[in-house]
């Protein structure tokens, strides 16, 4: 080949490669956002990590695109879910709830991926040490699943004289159900209490169940920490109003719609913070390196109109110390 040609050749190639790399620097990352509920009643929660990620520098439709996976409370629906962003390949998995963090994390080694839970993220096995997690794994927790007994607590000191109380808990999410059901048990024999399990994983079946509860059941803990739960808080308020149930949940939605008593920490406050760290982690951070955060910030929120009708007495300095009361 003449050199005239030759040179010729590598510009008709140069021209040809430029330009896809070009396209390709200009090409945004993509986070793929997986979540076990229903995207409708996550809407709080999705500005929230859109927020984290505005604070790190990414803002969704501009320099990040965000491909939504939600499994609509089918949670076998989840090995298919991650496995097609995995094919998509995403950045970054942004689990938001724990059995897709569990699915999620089984799926990839390599991926980054970041969640969210109530649990204790070391006992359902999503990381092995909250300082350091190593791996491709870290994100936030809520003290969700910690305050489980807490709830117990308090919903006996506003009905002493019950001698039973009730737990409800998703079936369809094992893991956590175990370790909720253990703490509660622990807490209410602590305080002399039986404590009955219900187990629930569809609306209809919540209210089957209350329907069946036994007459000396006093109240009722609704177990955090579980999508269903969460995405369905003012369905399952409306429920227990409806049967005349005294019940402790958290979130505002809860006592908002009717029920008794909400306790817990803000689930929006560590979305928020996965936000952050997808973001962190798209700039070139390690999610190994990064702690698991913990978002510890609480709320209380008190429906007095419930507390009539049923014929709970709140005491006054629970009512001083909420951050909202409903009258």
């Amino acid at each position: 080949m003449r050199r005239r040609d030759f040179i010729s050749l590598l510009g008709i190639v140069a021209a040809w490669l430029l330009p896809a790399r070009a396209q390709q620097a200009d090409r945004k990352p993509v986070v793929g956002f997986l979540n076990a509920a229903i995207a409708d009643h996550y809407t709080k929660f999705t500005s929230e990590f859109r927020r984290g990620l505005r604070e790190m520098g990414f803002v969704e439709g501009q320099n990040v695109s965000v491909e939504y996976r939600w499994a609509e409370g089918h949670y076998e629906r989840l090995p298919d879910l991650v496995a097609d962003l995995i094919s998509r390949r995403v950045a970054v998995i942004a689990a938001t709830s724990t059995p897709a963090a569990l699915v999620a994390k089984k799926a990839t080694t390599t991926i980054p991926i970041v969640f969210t839970t109530g649990s204790d993220p070391v006992e359902v096995g999503l990381v092995t040490n909250i300082a350091r997690p190593g791996g491709n794994v870290t994100g936030a927790t809520q003290i969700t699943m910690e305050l489980g007994p807490k709830r117990v607590e308090l919903l006996y000191q506003l009905i002493p004289k019950a001698t039973v109380l009730a737990l409800a808990v998703n079936p369809n999410n094992p893991v956590v159900a175990k370790v909720q059901v253990r703490d509660a048990q622990e807490a209410a024999r602590a305080l002399g209490l039986q404590l009955e399990i219900l187990q629930a994983s569809t609306e209809e079946e919540f209210d089957k169940a209350l329907t069946n509860l036994p007459q000396q059941v006093g109240g009722l803990v609704i177990a955090a920490g579980d999508s269903f739960f969460l995405s369905e808080t003012a369905k399952l308020a409306a429920l227990t109003v409806r049967h005349k149930v005294p019940a402790i949940f958290h979130g505002r939605e809860f006592a908002t719609a009717g029920g008794l008593l909400s306790y817990g920490a803000s689930v929006a406050d560590s979305y928020h913070l996965a936000g952050i760290y997808t973001g962190r982690i798209l700039t070139g951070e390690k999610p190994g390196d990064l702690p698991v955060q913990r978002s510890s910030k609480l709320e209380i929120f008190i429906n007095l109109r419930t507390a009539k009708t049923l014929g709970v007495t709140i005491p006054q300095g629970l009512v001083i110390s909420a951050d909202e009361v409903f009258e």
